[in-house]
């Protein structure tokens, strides 16, 4: 677990990953994705999770969403949704403590049943 900045993956960040930026967040594409094109949001300033993050950083966070939504879009006509998830906390799965947001396309026939979403993150809560 990295729970300090002289530690911390996303406070080292190589330029060269970062697609897109702004004052106070960037994104960089994960390096694990769940789906092709799965990108992350992560403010600059080392805050452990969401809720540590000022009103500003938020806002700024949220806007670079909404342009990397866009981005991917234009890149992959296939794309028809999104899933964004933030893990706060160990116990909800979260492992680098920086936060960051979790930005995952979505094309048709990626999962045999999709419908209940993040609900599966449960098991058996997904369908109902």
């Amino acid at each position: 677990m990295t729970k300090s900045p002289s530690s911390c993956l996303f406070c080292a960040i190589a330029p060269s990953r970062i697609v897109a930026e702004n004052e106070f967040a960037y994104a960089i594409r994960d390096g694990y994705p769940v789906t092709a094109l799965h990108t992350l949001v992560i403010p600059k300033r080392h805050a452990p999770d969401y809720f540590d993050l000022s009103q500003v950083e938020i806002a700024c966070c949220n806007s670079l969403i909404f342009n990397v939504r866009e981005a991917i879009q234009s890149q992959d006509r296939q794309v028809e949704g999104f899933n964004i998830g933030i893990n706060c906390g160990e116990v909800a799965g979260q492992t680098i403590f920086h936060c960051h947001i979790h930005l995952i396309p979505r094309r048709r026939g990626d999962v045999e049943a999709p419908s209940g979403g993040v609900r599966h993150l449960i098991p058996g809560k997904g369908s109902y």
